[in-house]
């Protein structure tokens, strides 16, 4: 097993937990929007949930393999594929230079970057093994289970549950900031559900 792979292997041993179905998360989780966030085909992000370790890939095919994903996966507004011209353009480069990319899978960081930027995808997402790049995709899935299996997780990690409990020994003007505080929280936290 990989270094890479250990981080992963704890955050599927506490999703297991959370859903209460440890080495059936595919069951569980969406397998296909996981692929669609990370780059790795749907089979792939399936096996690692179900406990699997990736194979070995090289930089530069992985890096290609992305390339391709994007351009099989990702569409135009009208609902087509972007052309190989059309995803050089987005790169900063010519139809040329991406054939090239698309056969050795070492473009420019720049180049990428563009990409990964117009496409809304995250830090990484080129270089990442597949294990750190579904470790990455599962952390808001693992903090939004968490936060229902216990709601006040949050506010004890911020040490608001603390505050509360000294606001016998507070005075008006620190009671008014800690209820406001806390009528912040509250707020953004039902905007963001």
């Amino acid at each position: 097993m990989s270094d890479d792979h250990t981080p992963l292997t704890g955050v599927l041993g506490r999703l297991g937990e959370l859903t209460g179905r440890p080495g059936r998360l595919p069951e569980v989780l969406d397998v296909a929007d996981l692929s669609y966030r990370t780059g790795i085909p749907v089979g792939t992000v399936a096996e690692l949930l179900g406990g699997a370790t990736a194979p070995e890939v090289e930089l530069a095919e992985r890096v290609r393999q992305r390339l391709d994903f994007i351009r099989e996966h990702r569409r135009r507004p009208d609902g087509k594929r972007y052309s190989l011209g059309e995803l050089a353009a987005i790169a900063g480069t010519s139809r040329q230079w991406l054939g090239e990319w698309r056969k050795s899978g070492m473009p420019g960081l720049e180049h990428t970057d563009r990409l990964r930027r117009f496409f809304g995808l995250p830090p990484g997402f080129f270089t990442a093994s597949e294990s750190e790049a579904l470790y990455e995709a599962l952390q808001p899935v693992l903090q939004g289970l968490e936060a229902r299996a216990d709601p006040l997780s949050r506010l004890r990690e911020s040490g608001l549950v603390r505050l509360a409990a000294r606001a016998p020994h507070m005075n008006p003007r620190q009671l008014t900031t800690l209820a406001d505080l806390a009528d912040m929280l509250i707020t953004s936290e039902t905007s963001v559900s």
